[in-house]
């Protein structure tokens, strides 16, 4: 019997690692995402069941979508973006990013249908800036997403946004433009439409593990308003939040800018606050209240005197069963277009890097699916997460009503929501009218997952965008 030379052997070996090696290149390959991208070409489309369309090169701009270019504002604000070291009161100085050299950002408060206009410049941020309207439904354009609606606006440039303030409510702006770095570093403010004279603000944000509300660490005061509180609690972190009043009673007023029908008195519960959400609340304030942020040194402490220190309670609101159902306005049950959005995970490579990446309907960014609809159509939703965590959901440009989680039927006052908590193994039913018209970023809110790719774009027929991610601008939404 004759032995194989080793030089045979060496080209089987070879060979053998050719064969186990080429579909990891394959993959590895497949995985890199393309240095310009545009969104018109990005995944494939879904038309949920309604009249299918090619997606079209001309039409629409998305740049055409404007808020008012004829009217004085009512309200003019100018931000300078600066990467700077700022104060964080309580805790000290750290490195971050200011506008008009704080952070938070000025407060922008404004009247129910005034015109707003804010210019936003960039002194010295390198990877560029954008704002983001964070739950405020407004022209396509003003939407500030790099890539998608605007290029990121680079150093010395500036950027002028308008729209008009509809819909009364608590919500904040960011940067959209490498937004999981330069969100968490401190490019977000607070903007209320239709202030009140009870209103105390509570915007709750974390600097590197440092948990502060206002932009202030440790125990903080404010003054009582009177005998009573519309506490504005604004999570602009990456995870949930648990918030309860300690010293008194309190209702849920209003939910991501939409007011409760018939709010009831919660005694015992914690009401929780997803990522990039708000809650409004009313709490007496006749003698001093504390309102426990997810625990922790940092809390908010209304009024004068000592206020009770406890802890989270174990019980929790229940959005889908609190308050009296109200019409929605349109019905459900004559949904249009009818979409899945299911989030998952598997291993494999994500722009040539190997780990555990998320998939939509099992595909991973960018081939996922675009969801496509037509101005005026009812739109049906299915949320299912499987991926092992839990994952704020956020849809641009709409709000949309919870009508079930997990086969459970809503039976309180309409849940509307733009910043909805997907817990894993959780499956939510929603819906919406399709009626601002653009393309619309649908993503996860927790950022560092979106930059990882649990990010696809609602896209309407007619519409289109000029602008793309990468490219020379190197727009970078996530």
């Amino acid at each position: 019997m004759t032995a194989r030379s080793p030089s045979r052997r060496a080209l089987i070996g070879i060979l053998a690692t050719l064969v186990l090696l080429a579909p990891i290149a394959f993959f590895w390959q497949r995985s890199l995402i393309p240095g310009d991208l545009s969104a018109m070409t990005m995944g494939y489309a879904d038309y949920g069941g309604g009249p299918a369309s090619a997606h079209v090169h001309h039409g629409t701009d998305v740049s055409q979508l404007t808020g008012p270019v004829d009217r004085t504002p009512d309200v003019a604000a100018n931000l300078v973006a600066r990467k700077e070291r700022f104060d964080i009161p309580g805790r000290g100085p750290m490195d971050g990013y200011t506008l008009n050299h704080t952070s938070p950002g000025p407060r922008i408060v404004v009247r129910q249908g005034e015109l707003v206009q804010v210019t936003l410049h960039n002194e010295n941020v390198a990877d560029g800036i954008t704002l983001h309207w964070h739950g405020v439904d407004v022209p396509n354009a003003e939407d500030g997403v790099a890539g998608v609606t605007q290029d990121a606006v680079r150093p010395g440039q500036s950027y002028v946004y308008r729209f008009v303030a509809k819909k009364p409510g608590t919500y904040w702006y960011h940067s959209h433009q490498v937004s999981h770095e330069q969100v968490q570093k401190g490019l977000y403010g607070v903007l209320v439409v239709q202030p009140t004279a009870s209103d105390v603000i509570a915007a709750v944000h974390t600097y590197d593990k440092i948990r502060t509300v206002n932009g202030e660490y440790g125990e903080r005061r404010v003054q009582a308003p009177g005998t009573t509180a519309r506490v504005r609690l604004i999570n602009t972190d990456n995870g949930p939040m648990a918030v309860w009043v300690d010293g008194a009673p309190y209702k849920v007023l209003a939910v991501d800018g939409t007011d409760v029908n018939a709010p009831t008195e919660v005694r015992g519960k914690a009401v929780l606050v997803t990522a990039g959400g708000r809650i409004d609340l009313e709490v007496p304030t006749t003698t001093a209240v504390r309102i426990g942020l997810g625990g922790g040194p940092t809390t908010l402490v209304i009024g004068t005197g000592d206020a009770p220190k406890g802890t989270e309670p174990r019980d929790r609101v229940d959005l889908l069963s609190y308050g009296t159902p109200k019409p929605l306005g349109f019905d459900p049950a004559k949904a249009t277009r009818v979409f899945r959005y299911d989030i998952g995970r598997h291993f494999g490579f994500f722009d040539g890097k190997p780990g555990l990446w998320w998939t939509i309907n099992g595909h991973q960014y960018p081939d996922v699916p675009m969801f496509v609809v037509s101005e005026g159509d009812v739109v049906r939703m299915t949320i299912k997460n499987t991926s092992g965590q839990v994952h704020p959901m956020h849809l641009h440009g709409h709000h949309v009503v919870v009508l079930s989680r997990n086969g459970v039927r809503a039976t309180g006052s309409p849940w509307w929501t733009d910043s909805l908590n997907v817990e894993d193994k959780e499956t939510y039913d929603i819906a919406f009218v399709a009626d601002n018209p653009g393309i619309w970023m649908d993503h996860c809110h927790n950022l560092p997952h979106a930059a990882q790719g649990l990010v696809t774009h609602l896209m309407y027929t007619g519409v289109t965008t000029k602008y793309h991610l990468g490219g020379g601008p190197d727009n970078q939404p996530e």
